[in-house]
């Protein structure tokens, strides 16, 4: 049986450097396609596409990851933009949004990584908190602090126990959005997973950098759904 196909969302920098090369370019860190290979599933990188496109995208792989990356617009939310929110990834907040929308219609297992679990909590309506202290303590150094799972939940179910886990971000979930429930907190009470209450799809955030980490028990549960996903009817 081949192994499930996880698609992997990308961000476009517009100017990066290598060899002899400046040139725009579609990236995400190595760490993500190594995570879904190590936990048994095939890796597809997505760039940024039309959104009228991500239904059809969707159709062709078994499981998403909506990788981490800038801050989601506020706009998206009904905020006002605090200042220490950074600029709006309009092209990118369009397409993630629009992928997520299409996991959730399609019932495609989707685990979303920081900026990810932001933006599922966004296109169901939620709200974020656009800046907190100590969950990013020094620009572009990975910080680990503890995480306790909420019991009876699908995370709880994966990872029972408290855990250390890399974190690096400036923004939360606020108000969560229409079907998802807090699975995780940090000991400060920061909302560090969220999921679908409904336990027929599964659909997963997590706050921190699961990539950066040698745990595969969270990237091997998404595995593990989208090949059931993955089995022809």
């Amino acid at each position: 049986m081949p192994r499930p196909l996880i698609g992997i969302t990308t961000y476009v920098e517009e100017s990066t450097r290598y060899g002899v090369w400046d040139v725009p370019t579609a990236l995400v860190p190595t760490g993500y396609h190594r995570l879904v290979q190590a936990s048994g599933g095939s890796a597809v990188l997505l760039p940024p596409d039309e959104p009228e496109a991500a239904a059809e995208v969707l159709a062709r792989l078994d499981g998403l990851v909506v990788a981490g990356g800038p801050d989601v617009d506020p706009a998206r939310y009904g905020a006002a933009r605090d200042p220490r929110t950074g600029p709006a990834a309009t092209l990118r907040d369009d397409w993630e949004l629009s992928l997520i929308s299409a996991a959730l219609s399609s019932r495609t297992p989707l685990l979303g990584i920081c900026r990810g679990m932001q933006a599922l909590n966004v296109a169901l309506g939620g709200t974020l908190i656009q800046h907190i202290d100590g969950h990013a303590v020094v620009p572009g150094v990975i910080s680990w602090h503890s995480v306790r799972p909420v019991p009876g939940t699908l995370y709880a179910a994966l990872v029972p126990e408290e855990s250390h886990v890399p974190t690096y971000h400036h923004q939360a979930a606020d108000r969560l959005g229409r079907g998802l429930i807090a699975s995780s907190h940090a000991a400060d009470g920061t909302v560090e997973s969220i999921e679908l209450a409904d336990p027929a799809h599964w659909a997963l955030g997590v706050q921190w950098h699961p990539e950066l980490d040698e745990d595969t028990r969270v990237m091997s549960a998404l595995v593990a759904a989208a090949s059931i996903c993955s089995v022809p009817a």
